[in-house]
């Protein structure tokens, strides 16, 4: 994560990762503030993206530097009035792939969101579970995308 840190502070503040590639050392690409990509393979050379890497459900939501600091401390990000948990891995173990943390990180989200609105939320949400999951891995807020899907089908 250190590499991938390095090319954002070069390249730009915002990053998404492959969620089709490589274990370890997932494809990634740096985000500049003029919406200009660079995509780096897991060695942090540049990369020619030959396909859908980047789109739909194969690639994590775009996140921003503090997030990826954020996930290589062991955290996730801070919803508004929730209390996460962090996971500690072993000395010397080897933890989740970038791309499996920013996966977890959107799961959390939901979740984290679905359980403090529970009450207000319809009971038929859970239905569309997979849709708010890409809303969010395509770079909404779990309230944003919760609001979306609402509005499209409530």
């Amino acid at each position: 994560m250190s590499g991938v840190i390095g090319q954002m502070d070069a390249y730009g503040d915002r990053v998404q990762f492959a969620l089709n590639g490589p274990g370890q050392k997932p494809l990634y690409q740096v985000i500049n503030a003029d919406g200009k990509k660079m995509a780096f393979d897991g060695n942090h050379h540049l990369y020619r993206p030959e396909g859908e890497e980047f789109t739909g459900s194969n690639a994590t939501g775009v996140m921003t530097m503090d997030q990826i600091r954020l996930a290589m401390a062991g955290g996730a990000p801070k919803s508004t009035g929730t209390v996460r948990a962090v996971r500690a891995t072993g000395v010397g173990s080897r933890g989740p792939s970038a791309a499996t943390k920013a996966k977890d990180l959107v799961d959390t989200e939901k979740y984290e969101y679905f359980k403090n609105n529970r009450s207000m939320l319809p009971a038929e949400i859970g239905e569309h579970s997979n849709e708010i999951t890409t809303l969010m891995r395509g770079g909404m807020s779990a309230e944003a995308a919760f609001s979306e899907v609402l509005k499209r089908h409530f």
